[in-house]
């Protein structure tokens, strides 16, 4: 994911893993698993509220802590950052035939199935 560290790239999957709202002890533990290097408690605590403040996260009061949920899905945080990489081109249409041409050839025929509905709703 653009823009992500690699701690800020496992929170969020192991938050989009889970299904559910996770509590930072939840968190460190399902991130510290199988690890030779065990991360602390605050380092996770700290990232957690870092990707609150971007705006990837949410969180609401449990007791006397949090449970973080991701803000979006891992869908539509995928598609956002496709969106945000064709709006930086200042001509989209070669970048979207390169695109096209990149992709796998299951993932062309999909995109195609949904351009053509796309095109039938509209």
């Amino acid at each position: 994911m653009a823009n992500l560290g690699s701690l800020e790239r496992a929170i969020m999957d192991v938050l989009w893993d889970s299904g559910r709202p996770l509590l930072v002890r939840e968190l460190l533990a399902a991130l510290n698993e199988g690890s030779d290097r065990p991360l602390a408690y605050t380092t996770v605590q700290t990232v957690a509220e870092r990707l609150l403040r971007k705006g990837l996260l949410t969180r609401r009061p449990y007791r006397n802590a949090f449970r973080y949920s991701a803000a979006r899905t891992r869908d539509e945080h995928v598609t956002q950052l496709m969106l945000e990489a064709l709006a930086a081109s200042t001509d989209r249409v070669p970048v979207l035939a390169r695109f096209a041409q990149s992709v796998e050839l299951e993932d062309a025929l999909a995109l195609l199935d949904e351009l053509t509905r796309r095109a039938k709703d509209g």
